[in-house]
């Protein structure tokens, strides 16, 4: 089956709200092997979204939509879809008697009632996280039209425990995604190594950008799950093959995810002492759970001063070196370590602009360095030839400093040039 998905709301289009509902509903359509073929986004306007409507079901076998189901007068999605099906709206107890109770103790207005009016004949979706239901049917040319609430909060709940079951019951393919993780290769040079992988029709790999990274997705579509993954399994590893130590990971959500259970698995410690970086590095660590098995601490040490005070690092290194520079960051990595008491020490030390900047130490330079007690090992991270700005800067050296211990775990060579 095709879909397609009308989210309403003129507040999307004015850019008040973030169009998250979209891409909720995209991943739980390819799950269930129904291509997404379109999407718009029509304000609260009955003619309009009557026009996208008519469209919509010209084309494709599915239409969803989000928003318009609540109780003010510019909640018109019912009644269009309703008109446009040639079917009436009456009133469906049970949901009355959900928003009764939810109204409980507190006003209850009686155009909250209004939410409880459904097409005739509908599947009716329950809302619980919210008071305005859902629903499904299917019009007399057995197209499926499906309407959700617009708060994502409301609609991931109502989607994955009702409508995902009902279109279900009507589709038979089923499609399977893994997604390899790829760090420190940009997305021209990886597609060249897996060119040829990315011809085939089923399985599918397509390579993606993303800010500092790019990763690699395998699709294949079959009539069970088992037999999709079964046909993507051979293409993974093959990408993986190819693209070797830039591999992070596969179906994990982070560099700092794989990070965080490598040291699990090791029983390492791990201890941060960041300069331009400004604690990112330490906050992406924390932010996976888990991380406080393995995270002993993280110093923002921005000053001179502090650098010597808390890290050790020796004051003459300064006037002979320079802040940023080799030496300060491996004197950061070796003080941070043995401050905390850790296995590993990472030290960052850099110019994220935009001021600042010299010939021989240009806004974007930044060194980091990993300690483990017996050897520390340094990179050097110079700017491409365009530094987008200084927040990019720090993402950017976040991303290598995390992939410097991610190296170290996996016994990949972990000094070098980053480029």
């Amino acid at each position: 089956m095709n879909a397609e998905i009308i989210s309403v709301g003129t507040e999307l289009l004015l850019g008040h709200t973030v169009n998250t509902d979209t891409t909720i509903i995209a991943r739980e359509l390819s799950a269930l092997g129904i291509d997404l073929l379109f999407s718009c986004t029509v304000g609260d306007n009955a003619e309009r979204l009557r026009a996208a409507l008519r469209e919509a079901l010209s084309r494709s076998d599915v239409v969803i939509t989000t928003g318009g189901l609540g109780p003010t007068g510019d909640d018109l999605t019912k009644e269009t879809i309703a008109e446009a099906a040639g079917v009436e709206l009456v009133l469906h107890e049970e949901s009355r008697q959900r928003i009764e109770t939810y109204f409980k103790g507190r006003y209850c207005g009686e155009n909250q009632y209004k939410q409880a009016m459904l097409p005739k004949g509908c599947t009716v979706f329950p809302n619980d996280a919210g008071t305005a239901p859902g629903c499904g049917l299917e019009t007399d040319t057995g197209k499926v039209v499906i309407m959700l609430p617009g708060p994502p909060s409301e609609m991931e709940l109502m989607l994955k425990r009702y409508a995902v079951p009902y279109l279900a019951q009507r589709e038979q393919a089923v499609i399977v995604s893994r997604m390899v993780r790829v760090f420190g290769i940009g997305e021209g040079a990886a597609e060249e190594k897996i060119r040829d992988l990315t011809e085939g029709a089923n399985p599918t790999a397509a390579t993606y950008a993303k800010e500092n990274e790019m990763f690699v997705r395998i699709t294949a579509k079959a009539a069970t799950e088992q037999e999709a993954a079964a046909l993507c399994e051979p293409v993974v590893r093959e990408v993986c093959v190819r693209l070797g130590e830039f591999v992070y990971g596969v179906d994990v959500e982070s560099l700092e995810e794989v990070v965080v259970h490598g040291l699990q698995e090791k029983g390492l410690h791990l201890a941060t002492a960041e300069s331009c970086t400004g604690g990112l590095v330490a906050k992406r660590l924390t932010d996976v759970p888990g991380a406080s098995e393995v995270f002993e601490m993280g110093a923002v040490t921005y000053s001179n001063d502090v650098k010597s005070m808390l890290l050790g690092v020796p004051e003459e290194l300064f006037p002979a070196y320079g802040a940023v520079s080799e030496p300060v960051a491996r004197a950061m990595a070796e003080g941070v370590r043995k401050k905390a008491g850790a296995s590993l020490g990472l030290g960052i030390t850099g110019l994220a602009g935009p001021g600042g900047g010299t010939p021989e130490k240009p806004v974007g330079l930044v060194y980091m360095a990993l300690s483990d007690g017996t050897h520390t090992w340094v990179r050097r991270m110079d700017p491409p030839g365009r530094v987008k700005n200084r927040t990019w800067v720090r993402d950017r050296a976040a991303h290598y400093a995390l992939d410097m211990v991610r190296r170290y775990l996996a016994g990949l060579p972990v000094e070098g040039h980053a480029v």
